[in-house]
């Protein structure tokens, strides 16, 4: 019996970690500030507040890890409970994101990035993923992290 569970054990463990999506190099430049001044009055006029939200569905077998492109140009990766502050001219951008869930999950979004732009949440679902502005910070936020350059 204990021979089954530790080879159950061992089929188990390389298959949450197959989920696991590699990083890409980001090419932009991450306005840098600590969590404790984030504020959202302090977000808009160009700045925005970009955070994966992705619930426990995803993080617990490790397809939470997007990869997120910008008008072609690679954001990098945001993990669950990350964020990324960038600054952005009003106009139109292309988003694409991806995340592995046995298969490539692609999504493309356009979203119009004006004066009042604060806060987007991006997250995996299960057939794809999601882009919403939200203009508003995470519950929790205060356990959120800033994304790092990988």
């Amino acid at each position: 019996m204990k021979t089954l569970k530790l080879l159950f054990l061992i089929l188990a463990i390389p298959l949450f970690n197959a989920c696991g999506l590699k990083p890409i190099t980001s090419e932009y430049t991450f306005v840098k500030t600590d969590i404790e001044d984030v504020n959202l009055d302090e977000l808009g006029d160009g700045d925005v507040l970009i955070y994966n939200g992705a619930n426990i569905l995803h993080t617990a077998d490790n397809t939470a890890r997007l990869n997120v492109w910008i008008d072609n140009i690679p954001l990098g990766q945001i993990r669950p409970s990350e964020y990324a502050i960038l600054n952005f001219k009003p106009k139109s951008y292309q988003f694409k994101l991806l995340h592995i869930d046995f298969v490539n999950m692609k999504s493309e979004h356009t979203v119009e990035i004006n004066n009042q732009t604060k806060v987007i949440m991006i997250k995996p679902t299960v057939t794809s993923n999601k882009l919403e502005i939200t203009n508003e910070l995470p519950k929790k936020f205060e356990k959120f992290t800033y994304a790092q350059k990988r």
